[in-house]
This record gives structure tokens, sequence and C-alpha cells, in this order.
């Protein structure tokens, strides 16, 4: 066949070269997939035609969501403000068995523009612990001393409420010693009524209210060192916590205490 027509002719070649220009740069061999590949452009651009209108949906559904967030968070808000008279009397009263007489606490509510997963405020303790000094930041100005009786009575109050089976203190006693470490171990030993208590301690006044006392120990085995958990009878208590009291040494003094805090 004989084209006589120049200009079809040449309309003819730049289609064919569009073609090609396709299929190479599409990376495929037929028009058949070249036409697959237009049918899929199309879908796209309607897709993206109804993006606005699916962002303004979504957009939406996000104000729904911030006004039921809002709702609950108000709550909280407002069984936190019941709550912390509630609790700082709790604290304070407990605080002073544990030689504290003149504490005070001050629970500040701070608003928050982002959620939390427990509402949307910041909590902010802050603490007093002699008269006449002004409420500071409960972490920056409360000693390892006031720190370790203030986590026991927050822990203690709690432990009402949240029902836990089983609670771990890990010498939350760092700091303390004598009458204070007595009442600690008493604090203690009240919550071990409702709920399983293990208090890691080196104070032979807490060790001695426990239950149980279990000796946690490091031995070493060839080139290996390996730690050991023994549960102690009497009388292995009776000298382990003679020994807390007076070292390796163990004096006979040492032996009656440990009795006298046994009993």
């Amino acid at each position: 066949m004989v084209f006589n027509d120049p200009e079809k002719l040449e309309t003819i070649n730049q289609k064919l070269q569009l073609v090609y220009n396709l299929q190479k740069k599409h990376n495929v061999l037929t028009i058949e997939e070249l036409l697959q590949i237009q049918t899929d452009l199309e879908s796209k651009v309607v897709s993206v035609a109804t993006l606005e209108d699916e962002i303004a949906k979504l957009e939406n559904n996000i104000k729904d969501f911030e006004l039921q967030l809002d709702e609950v968070a108000n709550k909280i808000k407002k069984s936190r403000r019941e709550a912390i008279p509630n609790l700082t009397e709790k604290l304070i009263d407990i605080l002073n068995l544990l030689g504290m007489p003149n504490v005070r606490f001050k629970i500040e509510i701070i608003p928050s523009e982002s959620y939390h997963n427990n509402g949307k405020d910041t909590l902010q303790f802050l603490f007093s612990a002699n008269k006449g000094t002004d409420f500071g930041v409960l972490k920056k100005v409360a000693s390892g001393g006031e720190m370790s009786r203030i986590m026991l009575a927050v822990k203690s109050i709690l432990s009402q409420y949240s029902k836990l089976p089983t609670i771990i203190f890990d010498e939350i006693d760092t700091g303390v010693s004598g009458e204070i470490a007595n009442k600690m171990g008493e604090i203690m030993r009240d919550m071990s009524k409702t709920m399983q208590v293990f208090a890691i301690t080196h104070l032979p006044q807490i060790a001695a209210k426990g239950a149980n006392h279990y000796k946690v120990f490091k031995t070493v085995l060839g080139e290996n060192t390996v730690s050991e958990l023994k549960l102690l009878n009497n009388d292995e208590r009776i000298i382990e916590i003679a020994e807390m009291l007076s070292g390796k040494d163990i004096s006979d003094s040492a032996v009656n205490h440990a009795k006298a805090l046994l009993n």
C-alpha cells in the first residue's frame, strides 16, 4: 500500500513514535498493556479528584472523636479534683507516722493541649517537709529518705484501690533506719493482709516483719557466679537478722536483738 498523502503519513509516524515511547516509558510490549495502564491512571485521577472530600470527611471524624475525648478528659479532671484532698490527707497521715510531722502536699492539675492515656492534664506534686519552707517540686526537693517514705505512702494508699495480687518493694527503705524503718515494716505488713508483698531490704527491722524470710546470695561454681535464693528456717533467720545488725562477727546482744525483733 502506497501513501500519497505526506501529511497523513507524518501523522501516523508520530502516533507510532508516541506508542513506542509510551511502551518504553512503562516497560511494556503491547497496546493492551498500555490500555490497562491508561485505565489504572484514570482511576487514580478520579481518586485524586475525590480526595478533598475524603479529607474533609476524615477531619469531621477527628473533630467528633476530639469532642468525645474531651468529654472523657473532663470527667477524669473532675474525679481528680474530688480525689486530691482525700489523697493529700491520707499521705500526710501516713508520713506523720513515718517521722514527718510537718509535711505538706499540694497537687496541681495543669491543663494540656495534647491527649494522654489518662486524660488531658499533667499532674505536678509539690512538697514541703518542714515548717516555714515553701512548696517545691517533689522530685527536686525531697531527699532520698523522704522520697522512700513518700513512695511507700503512695503505694500503700493505691494498693487499697488497685486490688493488685502482688506488690514488690525493691529497697524502698533507702535512706531510713531505726524507728522509721520499723514503722515502714509495719505498713508493709498491714498491706500483706490483702495482697502478697515482697520486700527486698537490708534493714533488719523490715526483714523481721515478713512472714517468710528468703536470703539471696552468690556462690562461685568453677568459672561461673551463681545467684541463689534460700528460704530460712527460724534459727537461720535469727542468725541472718543478727548479722544484718552487727556484721559477720555476731554478738550475743545482736542475737538477742534479732529474737526481739522477730517476736
